[in-house]
Protein backbone atom coordinates (compact mmCIF):
# COMPACT_ATOMS: atom_id res chain seq x y z
CA UNK A 1 0.00 0.00 0.00
CA UNK A 2 2.74 2.47 -0.61
CA UNK A 3 1.51 5.90 -1.65
CA UNK A 4 4.64 6.73 -2.87
CA UNK A 5 7.30 9.77 -2.21
CA UNK A 6 5.29 11.61 0.16
CA UNK A 7 7.50 14.99 -0.49
CA UNK A 8 4.95 16.68 -2.45
CA UNK A 9 3.41 17.21 0.00
CA UNK A 10 4.06 21.15 0.30
CA UNK A 11 1.53 21.22 -2.33
CA UNK A 12 -1.09 18.39 -2.90
CA UNK A 13 -1.89 14.89 -2.01
CA UNK A 14 -1.77 12.22 -4.95
CA UNK A 15 -4.72 10.46 -6.20
CA UNK A 16 -3.81 7.66 -4.14
CA UNK A 17 -3.75 9.79 -0.98
CA UNK A 18 -7.20 10.74 -2.43
CA UNK A 19 -9.06 7.96 -2.80
CA UNK A 20 -7.67 6.40 0.28
CA UNK A 21 -9.40 9.13 2.12
CA UNK A 22 -12.68 8.67 0.28
CA UNK A 23 -13.24 5.18 1.26
CA UNK A 24 -12.04 5.41 4.65
CA UNK A 25 -14.25 8.41 5.07
CA UNK A 26 -17.25 5.78 3.27
CA UNK A 27 -15.99 3.18 6.04
CA UNK A 28 -16.21 5.70 8.70
CA UNK A 29 -19.51 7.38 7.52
CA UNK A 30 -21.20 3.65 7.67
CA UNK A 31 -19.66 1.61 10.60
CA UNK A 32 -18.49 4.16 12.73
CA UNK A 33 -20.32 7.50 12.53
CA UNK A 34 -23.48 5.64 13.89
CA UNK A 35 -21.70 4.43 16.99
CA UNK A 36 -19.94 7.12 17.67
CA UNK A 37 -22.58 8.40 20.81
CA UNK A 38 -22.85 5.03 21.85
CA UNK A 39 -19.42 4.33 22.43
CA UNK A 40 -19.00 7.49 24.35
CA UNK A 41 -22.07 6.79 26.82
CA UNK A 42 -21.24 3.21 27.33
CA UNK A 43 -17.91 3.86 27.89
CA UNK A 44 -17.14 0.28 25.85
CA UNK A 45 -14.23 -0.51 23.36
CA UNK A 46 -15.74 -1.08 20.27
CA UNK A 47 -14.85 -4.75 18.86
CA UNK A 48 -17.07 -4.49 16.20
CA UNK A 49 -15.22 -0.92 14.89
CA UNK A 50 -11.92 -2.83 15.47
CA UNK A 51 -13.05 -5.69 13.34
CA UNK A 52 -14.31 -2.96 10.40
CA UNK A 53 -10.80 -1.66 10.39
CA UNK A 54 -9.02 -4.92 10.77
CA UNK A 55 -11.34 -6.30 8.02
CA UNK A 56 -10.57 -3.19 5.49
CA UNK A 57 -6.33 -3.44 6.43
CA UNK A 58 -6.22 -0.69 7.91
CA UNK A 59 -5.37 -1.39 11.83
CA UNK A 60 -1.49 -1.78 11.11
CA UNK A 61 -0.83 0.54 7.96
CA UNK A 62 2.28 1.47 9.24
CA UNK A 63 4.11 -2.55 9.41
CA UNK A 64 6.28 -2.48 6.38
CA UNK A 65 5.27 -4.80 3.07
CA UNK A 66 8.19 -7.40 4.20
CA UNK A 67 6.45 -8.02 7.15
CA UNK A 68 3.22 -8.66 5.81
CA UNK A 69 2.54 -4.83 6.61
CA UNK A 70 0.75 -2.17 3.97
CA UNK A 71 3.75 -0.49 3.89
CA UNK A 72 1.93 3.03 3.81
CA UNK A 73 3.80 5.98 4.08
CA UNK A 74 3.18 8.26 7.22
CA UNK A 75 0.59 10.88 5.10
CA UNK A 76 -1.82 7.50 4.59
CA UNK A 77 -1.66 6.81 8.09
CA UNK A 78 -2.21 10.19 9.18
CA UNK A 79 -5.08 10.55 6.79
CA UNK A 80 -6.70 7.48 8.32
CA UNK A 81 -6.64 8.28 11.72
CA UNK A 82 -7.59 11.83 10.99
CA UNK A 83 -11.49 10.38 8.82
CA UNK A 84 -11.85 7.66 11.92
CA UNK A 85 -11.53 11.06 14.07
CA UNK A 86 -13.55 13.28 12.50
CA UNK A 87 -16.69 10.85 13.54
CA UNK A 88 -14.98 9.19 16.42
CA UNK A 89 -11.63 9.86 18.52
CA UNK A 90 -12.32 6.73 20.85
CA UNK A 91 -12.46 4.95 17.43
CA UNK A 92 -9.44 6.56 15.97
CA UNK A 93 -7.06 5.74 18.70
CA UNK A 94 -7.43 1.70 17.38
CA UNK A 95 -5.08 2.72 14.42
CA UNK A 96 -3.06 5.63 16.51
CA UNK A 97 -2.15 3.75 19.37
CA UNK A 98 -1.17 0.55 17.50
CA UNK A 99 1.46 2.54 15.57
CA UNK A 100 2.30 4.06 18.96
CA UNK A 101 2.81 0.73 20.64
CA UNK A 102 4.97 -0.91 18.05
CA UNK A 103 6.87 1.98 16.60
CA UNK A 104 9.66 1.38 18.88
CA UNK A 105 9.76 -2.28 17.53
CA UNK A 106 10.48 -1.28 14.04
CA UNK A 107 12.88 1.95 14.89
CA UNK A 108 15.05 -0.07 17.06
CA UNK A 109 13.84 -4.25 17.51
CA UNK A 110 16.30 -6.71 15.96
CA UNK A 111 15.09 -8.38 13.36
CA UNK A 112 14.51 -11.73 14.64
CA UNK A 113 12.47 -9.68 17.14
CA UNK A 114 10.60 -7.54 13.87
CA UNK A 115 9.82 -11.39 11.91
CA UNK A 116 8.36 -12.26 15.26
CA UNK A 117 5.99 -9.45 16.34
CA UNK A 118 5.30 -7.60 13.07
CA UNK A 119 3.63 -10.21 10.87
CA UNK A 120 1.08 -10.94 14.11
CA UNK A 121 0.16 -7.11 13.84
CA UNK A 122 -0.29 -6.85 10.39
CA UNK A 123 -2.51 -9.33 10.05
CA UNK A 124 -4.51 -8.26 13.08
CA UNK A 125 -3.96 -11.15 15.68
CA UNK A 126 -1.40 -9.02 18.00
CA UNK A 127 -2.22 -5.40 18.66
CA UNK A 128 0.40 -3.09 20.67
CA UNK A 129 0.18 -0.63 24.02
CA UNK A 130 2.77 1.31 24.96
CA UNK A 131 3.69 1.69 28.40
CA UNK A 132 6.16 4.70 29.61
CA UNK A 133 4.20 6.82 32.47
CA UNK A 134 4.23 6.53 35.90
CA UNK A 135 2.46 8.28 38.23
CA UNK A 136 5.42 10.25 39.60
CA UNK A 137 7.07 10.17 36.04
CA UNK A 138 4.83 11.77 33.43
CA UNK A 139 6.53 14.71 31.60
CA UNK A 140 9.23 13.71 33.50
CA UNK A 141 9.83 10.22 31.77
CA UNK A 142 13.11 9.63 32.81
CA UNK A 143 12.44 9.42 36.53
CA UNK A 144 10.70 6.04 36.28
CA UNK A 145 10.40 3.93 39.15
CA UNK A 146 9.90 0.45 36.70
CA UNK A 147 12.55 -1.78 37.18
CA UNK A 148 13.88 -4.96 35.31
CA UNK A 149 16.59 -7.03 36.71
CA UNK A 150 18.63 -9.54 35.00
CA UNK A 151 18.54 -13.44 36.13
CA UNK A 152 19.93 -15.37 34.00
CA UNK A 153 17.91 -15.83 30.66
CA UNK A 154 15.44 -13.65 32.06
CA UNK A 155 14.40 -9.88 33.25
CA UNK A 156 12.11 -9.81 35.98
CA UNK A 157 9.91 -6.71 35.89
CA UNK A 158 8.43 -4.82 39.12
CA UNK A 159 6.94 -1.44 38.97
CA UNK A 160 3.74 0.39 37.81
CA UNK A 161 2.62 2.18 34.50
CA UNK A 162 0.19 4.55 34.75
CA UNK A 163 -2.22 6.36 31.43
CA UNK A 164 -2.23 2.74 29.36
CA UNK A 165 -3.93 3.68 26.10
CA UNK A 166 -5.71 0.13 25.26
CA UNK A 167 -4.74 -1.44 28.15
CA UNK A 168 -6.50 -4.85 28.89
CA UNK A 169 -7.50 -4.93 25.04
CA UNK A 170 -4.53 -5.46 23.33
CA UNK A 171 -2.64 -8.52 23.45
CA UNK A 172 1.21 -6.89 23.84
CA UNK A 173 2.74 -4.10 25.52
CA UNK A 174 5.98 -2.25 24.91
CA UNK A 175 7.68 -1.21 28.42
CA UNK A 176 9.99 0.96 29.57
CA UNK A 177 11.77 0.15 32.58
CA UNK A 178 14.97 0.85 34.36
CA UNK A 179 18.10 -2.26 34.22
CA UNK A 180 20.52 0.30 35.38
CA UNK A 181 18.90 3.59 37.32
CA UNK A 182 22.17 4.92 38.47
CA UNK A 183 22.48 5.58 34.89
CA UNK A 184 19.59 7.71 34.52
CA UNK A 185 18.13 7.86 31.39
CA UNK A 186 20.72 5.60 29.53
CA UNK A 187 19.81 2.93 32.15
CA UNK A 188 16.30 2.57 30.74
CA UNK A 189 15.68 -0.57 28.47
CA UNK A 190 12.36 -1.30 26.29
CA UNK A 191 10.86 -4.73 26.17
CA UNK A 192 7.63 -6.88 24.93
CA UNK A 193 5.73 -7.72 27.83
CA UNK A 194 2.64 -10.12 26.70
CA UNK A 195 -1.06 -9.96 28.31
CA UNK A 196 -0.89 -13.26 29.17
CA UNK A 197 2.61 -13.18 31.17
CA UNK A 198 2.90 -14.39 34.91
CA UNK A 199 3.00 -11.47 37.28
CA UNK A 200 1.69 -9.00 34.27
CA UNK A 201 -1.99 -7.37 35.25
CA UNK A 202 -4.19 -4.81 34.23
CA UNK A 203 -5.93 -2.16 36.74
CA UNK A 204 -9.61 -0.75 36.46
CA UNK A 205 -10.04 1.63 34.04
CA UNK A 206 -10.04 5.33 34.40
CA UNK A 207 -13.15 7.31 34.49
CA UNK A 208 -12.31 10.06 31.71
CA UNK A 209 -13.68 13.27 30.36
CA UNK A 210 -13.81 12.13 27.03
CA UNK A 211 -12.31 9.60 24.59
CA UNK A 212 -14.45 7.18 27.11
CA UNK A 213 -14.52 4.20 24.41
CA UNK A 214 -10.44 3.96 24.77
CA UNK A 215 -9.92 1.97 27.96
CA UNK A 216 -7.31 3.84 29.60
CA UNK A 217 -5.61 1.98 32.85
CA UNK A 218 -2.91 1.30 35.25
CA UNK A 219 -1.00 -1.90 34.32
CA UNK A 220 1.36 -3.70 36.96
CA UNK A 221 4.54 -5.77 36.83
CA UNK A 222 4.78 -7.75 40.35
CA UNK A 223 8.26 -10.21 39.53
CA UNK A 224 7.01 -10.67 35.93
CA UNK A 225 9.65 -12.73 34.08
CA UNK A 226 10.08 -12.17 30.64
CA UNK A 227 12.94 -13.72 28.27
CA UNK A 228 15.73 -11.51 27.55
CA UNK A 229 15.65 -11.91 24.09
CA UNK A 230 12.42 -9.39 24.18
CA UNK A 231 14.21 -6.53 25.22
CA UNK A 232 14.30 -3.84 22.04
CA UNK A 233 17.68 -2.97 21.05
CA UNK A 234 20.55 -2.77 23.57
CA UNK A 235 20.20 -2.66 27.09
CA UNK A 236 20.23 0.62 27.94
CA UNK A 237 18.59 2.46 24.67
CA UNK A 238 15.13 2.34 25.71
CA UNK A 239 14.87 5.93 26.39
CA UNK A 240 16.51 6.91 23.61
CA UNK A 241 13.78 4.42 21.78
CA UNK A 242 11.06 6.57 23.11
CA UNK A 243 12.21 9.54 21.91
CA UNK A 244 12.68 8.47 18.46
CA UNK A 245 9.26 6.71 18.64
CA UNK A 246 7.11 9.96 19.61
CA UNK A 247 9.13 11.79 16.71
CA UNK A 248 7.60 9.29 14.83
CA UNK A 249 4.08 9.20 16.59
CA UNK A 250 3.05 12.69 17.69
CA UNK A 251 2.56 13.84 14.38
CA UNK A 252 -0.74 11.28 14.47
CA UNK A 253 -2.04 13.10 17.50
CA UNK A 254 -1.96 16.34 15.25
CA UNK A 255 -3.68 14.14 12.81
CA UNK A 256 -6.27 12.84 15.22
CA UNK A 257 -6.85 16.71 16.63
CA UNK A 258 -7.52 17.84 13.07
CA UNK A 259 -10.13 15.07 12.47
CA UNK A 260 -11.98 16.24 15.57
CA UNK A 261 -11.95 19.91 14.60
CA UNK A 262 -13.22 19.13 11.26
CA UNK A 263 -15.71 16.76 12.47
CA UNK A 264 -17.06 19.94 14.67
CA UNK A 265 -16.19 22.35 11.88
CA UNK A 266 -18.40 20.12 9.38
CA UNK A 267 -21.20 19.86 12.17
CA UNK A 268 -21.25 23.71 12.66
CA UNK A 269 -21.55 24.26 9.14
CA UNK A 270 -24.27 21.94 8.57
CA UNK A 271 -26.25 23.14 11.71
CA UNK A 272 -25.98 27.20 10.99
CA UNK A 273 -27.29 26.63 7.75
CA UNK A 274 -30.67 24.91 9.27
CA UNK A 275 -30.85 27.14 12.38
CA UNK A 276 -32.77 30.08 12.38
CA UNK A 277 -33.15 33.28 14.03
CA UNK A 278 -34.73 36.74 13.38
CA UNK A 279 -36.28 35.39 10.52
CA UNK A 280 -33.31 34.12 8.59
CA UNK A 281 -30.73 31.37 8.88
CA UNK A 282 -27.90 32.02 11.75
CA UNK A 283 -25.59 31.35 8.57
CA UNK A 284 -26.36 34.78 7.35
CA UNK A 285 -24.98 36.52 10.30
CA UNK A 286 -21.80 37.98 9.27
CA UNK A 287 -20.40 37.01 13.54
CA UNK A 288 -21.28 33.88 12.37
CA UNK A 289 -19.87 33.39 9.21
CA UNK A 290 -15.70 34.90 10.62
CA UNK A 291 -16.39 32.16 13.35
CA UNK A 292 -16.73 29.42 10.53
CA UNK A 293 -13.74 31.56 8.76
CA UNK A 294 -11.45 31.42 11.36
CA UNK A 295 -12.13 28.17 12.21
CA UNK A 296 -11.55 26.75 9.01
CA UNK A 297 -8.78 28.33 8.04
CA UNK A 298 -7.30 27.12 11.54
CA UNK A 299 -8.12 23.56 10.51
CA UNK A 300 -6.44 23.28 7.07
CA UNK A 301 -3.15 25.11 8.70
CA UNK A 302 -3.48 22.46 10.92
CA UNK A 303 -3.49 20.12 8.68
CA UNK A 304 -0.67 20.96 6.27
CA UNK A 305 1.60 20.88 9.26
CA UNK A 306 0.45 17.33 10.13
CA UNK A 307 1.48 16.14 6.77
CA UNK A 308 4.38 18.12 6.61
CA UNK A 309 5.38 16.43 9.86
CA UNK A 310 4.71 13.02 8.40
CA UNK A 311 6.30 14.05 5.24
CA UNK A 312 9.78 14.77 7.41
CA UNK A 313 9.48 11.37 9.14
CA UNK A 314 9.22 9.41 5.83
CA UNK A 315 12.32 11.48 5.01
CA UNK A 316 14.30 10.88 7.85
CA UNK A 317 14.75 14.86 7.87
CA UNK A 318 16.82 16.48 10.91
CA UNK A 319 14.12 18.80 11.67
CA UNK A 320 11.66 16.11 12.33
CA UNK A 321 11.71 16.47 15.99
CA UNK A 322 10.67 20.23 15.77
CA UNK A 323 8.07 19.55 13.15
CA UNK A 324 6.21 16.00 15.05
CA UNK A 325 6.56 18.72 17.71
CA UNK A 326 4.48 21.79 16.45
CA UNK A 327 2.37 19.58 14.48
CA UNK A 328 1.44 18.39 17.37
CA UNK A 329 0.70 21.18 19.70
CA UNK A 330 -0.57 23.38 16.67
CA UNK A 331 -3.37 21.15 15.72
CA UNK A 332 -4.19 20.25 19.27
CA UNK A 333 -4.79 23.60 20.14
CA UNK A 334 -6.41 24.24 17.33
CA UNK A 335 -9.21 21.16 18.07
CA UNK A 336 -9.61 22.92 21.26
CA UNK A 337 -10.74 25.94 19.72
CA UNK A 338 -12.61 25.09 17.04
CA UNK A 339 -14.36 22.69 19.24
CA UNK A 340 -14.90 25.12 22.11
CA UNK A 341 -16.03 27.62 18.87
CA UNK A 342 -18.79 24.67 17.62
CA UNK A 343 -20.20 24.68 21.00
CA UNK A 344 -21.31 27.89 21.08
CA UNK A 345 -22.26 28.02 17.49
CA UNK A 346 -24.98 25.23 18.53
CA UNK A 347 -25.93 27.39 21.53
CA UNK A 348 -27.98 25.50 24.24
CA UNK A 349 -28.07 22.80 22.35
CA UNK A 350 -24.26 22.88 22.28
CA UNK A 351 -24.11 21.65 25.54
CA UNK A 352 -26.42 19.43 25.65
CA UNK A 353 -25.34 15.23 24.61
CA UNK A 354 -28.15 15.39 21.42
CA UNK A 355 -25.30 16.98 19.44
CA UNK A 356 -21.93 15.57 18.48
CA UNK A 357 -20.33 18.89 19.41
CA UNK A 358 -20.27 18.39 23.35
CA UNK A 359 -18.70 14.97 22.32
CA UNK A 360 -15.91 16.45 20.16
CA UNK A 361 -15.11 19.51 22.50
CA UNK A 362 -14.65 16.72 25.65
CA UNK A 363 -12.09 14.21 23.22
CA UNK A 364 -10.53 17.32 22.13
CA UNK A 365 -8.73 18.16 25.15
CA UNK A 366 -6.69 15.04 25.66
CA UNK A 367 -4.62 16.06 22.43
CA UNK A 368 -2.69 18.56 24.21
CA UNK A 369 -1.99 16.52 26.91
CA UNK A 370 -1.01 13.21 25.94
CA UNK A 371 2.06 12.39 24.01
CA UNK A 372 3.41 15.24 26.08
CA UNK A 373 1.56 17.99 27.05
CA UNK A 374 2.09 20.92 24.83
CA UNK A 375 3.60 22.95 27.75
CA UNK A 376 6.02 20.08 27.05
CA UNK A 377 6.30 19.86 23.49
CA UNK A 378 6.78 24.11 23.61
CA UNK A 379 9.99 23.02 25.46
CA UNK A 380 11.26 20.34 22.80
CA UNK A 381 10.92 23.04 19.97
CA UNK A 382 12.84 25.88 21.81
CA UNK A 383 15.42 23.42 22.67
CA UNK A 384 15.37 22.29 19.27
CA UNK A 385 15.74 26.15 17.81
CA UNK A 386 18.71 26.68 20.38
CA UNK A 387 20.83 24.37 19.79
Amino acid sequence: MSTGDPSYSLYGLTEEHQLLRASVRELAEDKIAPRATEIDEAAEYPWDVHDALRKADLLALHVPEEYGGPGADRIAHSIVVEEIARVCASSSLIVAGNKLGTMGLILSGSEELKQRYLPQVAAGTATFSYGLSEREAGSDAASMKTRAVRDGDSYILNGTKCWITGAGVNTHYTVMASTDPSRGPKGISAFVVHADDPGFSVGTKERKMGIKGSPTCEIYFEDCRIPADRMIGDEGTGFLTTLKTLDHTRSMIGAQAVGIAQGALDASIAYVKERRQFGKAIADFQGVQFMLADMAMRVEAARQLVYVANASAERGDPDLTFLSSASKTFASDTAMSVTTDAVQLFGGYGYTRDFPVERMMRDAKITQIYEGTNQIQRMVMARQLLK
